[in-house]
């Protein structure tokens, strides 16, 4: 179970909106970049927040950006905005914008940044798996258990826990190495999942 299969009932409330943009002229690598830009002054500003407080906009953007990512899916699918450039903002984005709203927790611990590095790689890592399903013959996979979506929730909650006062102890290691192995986990099924729908294609 992924939060991306709650994908497709956020969309439906999202197409009058859609629709609203459309006929405004507003273009799907628009939105893109606005959230891409958003993300990461974000991140750069959580980096050096004064206050753990601010995090709690962590939660909230994340919200927001999975909105404006299904947004501009949805203006280049049903509005004739599907582009190869759209294409590469939309996955190249995603990645920078994930690992500028992660690195602040990075941040916060120095003696768990290197566990919380390796998890903004591994992160980066999956979505490449996904894109790479389109390369051997297969859709762009989004099989869990986490991706993109479950990514924001995960951070989401973790963005709460620090503006409410919950602080980084010795727990934190063990706390980036489950995720870690979720993102392996992820990377695995991707490939997999992949190579099936391949030969499935082909055969």
């Amino acid at each position: 179970m992924s939060v991306y299969q709650l994908k497709s009932r956020f969309q439906t409330i999202l197409r009058p909106l859609v629709r609203f943009l459309a006929a405004r002229g507003v273009t799907a690598n628009q939105v893109t970049l606005v959230a891409a830009a958003v993300s990461v002054a974000l991140g750069l500003f959580l980096s050096l927040a004064p206050h753990p407080l601010w995090f709690l906009l962590v939660p909230i953007w994340f919200l927001l950006r999975m909105g404006l990512n299904a947004i501009d899916g949805m203006l280049a699918r049903e509005h004739g905005q599907k582009s190869l450039l759209g294409a590469y903002l939309n996955e190249i984005s995603d990645i920078i914008s994930d690992a500028a709203l992660y690195l602040p927790f990075a941040l916060i611990d120095q003696t768990g940044m290197l566990p919380a590095l390796a998890v903004i790689f591994l992160s980066a890592l999956t979505e490449f798996a996904g894109v790479l399903g389109q390369a051997v013959g297969a859709s762009r996979r989004y099989d869990g258990p986490l991706g993109k979506s479950d990514r924001a929730a995960l951070f989401g909650a973790l963005g709460i826990f620090v503006a409410l006062g919950g602080t980084f102890a010795a727990w934190t290691p063990w706390f980036w190495a489950a995720v870690a192995l979720l993102l392996l986990w992820t990377i695995v099924n991707r490939v997999r999942a992949g190579i099936r729908e391949a030969q499935t294609s082909a055969g």
